[in-house]
C-alpha cells in the first residue's frame, strides 16, 4: 500500500473477531441510496461522465487488487489509471501534495495507506470526507467519525520463505539472526516511508523486549540483522523471492499467501506467522481533497465497501473491515474462509501508538540501523 481518538482501542474489535472466529472539516453525508452496498444511479452516471479513476500503490498481488480493479472496470466501464503500484504509504501522501494543482494523470484520486497516515493526512487537509452506504457496518473504532478515512482490511506480519533456496524455515523473529540466513532477509519497503516496513520493525520489537509503547527494540533488532549481514538492502517483492534473490521476505500474510498461489509450486514456498511478535496492521481508504475525478472516487469506495468488494479482498487473504457483519449474515463463501491462516494472539496497536511508532522508526532508522533500503535496479 493511516488516526484519531477512539473510545476503545481498535484492537479490541479485531481481537474479539479473532477469538470468536478460529481522516478536521465539515461532516460527510451518506450516499443517498436505499440499499446498502448498492451505488446510487446518479453517482454511477456522474462517475461515468468523468470516465476515469486514478489509483496509486495497488500491486496486483496485494489483497487481490488485480481482480478488484478489473471487476470495477467491467462493472462500471471506467478506465483505471494505476500509478506506481509498488509505492509506500508516504509516497501516496506525497503524491497528493505534489499534485494539488494538477488535474492530469499523475494526481491520485484515492489512496490506500497505513492506519497511522489517516489522521495526519486529514490534519493536513489532504482528504475529502465521504461516507459509503455501508458506513454503519464499519466498526466505529476503525473509521473517522466525519468520513475522512475508514479502515479497509488488515493482515498480520509474516515470513514468506522460498524453500528451494532456504529449506530451514525460520519460525520466529530471533531465528532471522542465525548465520544460515546471511544475505537472505529483506523488508517489503523502506522503513523511512513504507507503512509495511515500519510495522515490520515495530513487530520485531514486540518479540525482542519491546512493547506497543516501546519501539526501540525493533530498531535494535534490525541493527543486529544488518550488522550480521543477514539484511538485504533491497525492497522485497514476490518476483525477487521467486528468483531466489530474496529467500526470506518479511511481509503481510496476505501478500505471502498470494505469492505462494502465484508460484504454483515453482518455487516451493511457505508462509510463517511468527511464534511471537504477532502484529496486525490495519490499512485505510481515503479520497484526495484534490481528486480530479471525485465521483469516480466515491463510486470506487462504494464498490470496495460493498459485500462484493469486501469478498474480493478476502479472496486475496485479507481480513476486510466489514468481515464481522458479513459473517453474521452468512454471505462469505466457505472456501474463502477456510484459506485464512490462524493469526490468534495478534495484537492491534492504538492510533496513538501507531503515530508514535511511525515517528520513532522513520526518524531513527538511519541513525540506529544505517541500512539504505532501495528498490531493486
Amino acid at each position: 500500500m493511516r488516526t484519531n481518538k477512539f473510545v476503545l482501542p481498535i484492537f479490541v474489535v479485531f481481537v474479539v473477531l479473532a477469538t470468536v472466529l478460529s481522516a478536521c472539516g465539515p461532516a460527510a453525508t451518506a450516499v443517498p441510496t436505499a440499499v446498502a452496498g448498492v451505488a446510487d444511479s446518479a453517482l454511477v452516471t456522474a462517475a461515468k461522465a468523468e470516465g476515469m479513476l486514478t489509483t496509486i500503490a495497488l500491486p496486483d498481488d496485494w489483497c487481490n487488487y488485480r481482480e478488484v480493479i478489473d471487476t470495477f472496470k467491467a462493472k462500471y466501464g471506467l478506465t483505471v489509471n494505476e500509478l506506481n503500484p509498488d509505492a509506500g504509504s508516504g509516497d501516496e501522501v506525497e503524491a497528493i501534495k505534489a499534485n494539488k494543482d494538477n488535474t492530469g494523470p499523475q494526481a491520485p484520486d484515492v489512496i490506500d495507506v497505513g492506519f497511522a497516515f489517516g489522521t495526519s493526512s486529514k490534519a493536513e487537509g489532504l482528504l475529502m470526507p465521504y461516507k459509503v452506504s455501508t458506513w454503519d457496518s464499519i466498526p466505529a473504532d476503525a473509521k473517522d467519525p466525519d468520513g475522512y478515512w475508514y479502515g479497509d482490511y488488515y493482515g498480520v506480519m509474516a515470513f514468506l520463505v522460498n524453500t528451494d533456496v532456504q529449506p530451514n524455515v525460520p519460525q520466529d523473529w530471533a531465528d532471522l539472526l542465525k548465520p544460515e540466513y546471511q544475505g537472505q532477509v529483506a523488508l517489503s519497503g523502506d522503513p523511512r516511508t513504507s507503512n509495511q516496513a515500519i510495522q515490520a520493525v515495530y513487530a520485531s520489537g514486540l518479540a525482542n523486549g519491546g512493547s506497543l509503547d516501546n519501539f526501540q527494540p525493533g530498531l535494535e533488532f534490525f541493527k543486529q540483522l544488518n550488522d550480521a549481514g543477514n539484511l538485504i538492502p533491497l525492497i522485497a517483492n514476490n518476483g525477487l523471492v521467486a528468483k531466489g534473490e530474496i529467500p526470506i521476505r518479511v511481509t503481510w500474510d496476505y501478500n505471502g499467501l498470494a505469492a505462494i498461489d502465484s508460484f504454483a509450486g515453482n518455487p516451493t514456498a511457505v508462509l510463517v506467522i511468527p511464534a511471537t511478535g504477532r502484529f496486525a496492521g490495519v490499512y485505510v481508504q481515503a479520497i484526495s481533497a484534490y481528486a480530479p475525478h471525485p465521483n469516480a472516487a466515491k463510486l470506487w469506495m462504494e464498490f470496495l465497501y460493498s459485500d462484493e468488494g469486501q469478498t474480493l479482498w478476502m479472496k486475496g487473504y485479507c481480513h476486510p473491515i466489514r468481515e464481522a457483519d458479513m459473517r453474521a449474515r452468512n454471505v462469505i463463501p466457505a472456501d474463502i474462509l477456510a484459506k485464512l491462516p490462524d493469526v490468534s494472539g495478534a495484537v492491534f496497536p492504538s492510533v496513538a501508538q501507531l503515530d508514535a511508532a511511525k515517528a520513532a522508526i522513520t526518524t531513527g532508522w538511519d541513525t540506529v540501523v544505517g541500512a539504505n533500503i532501495q528498490a531493486a535496479p
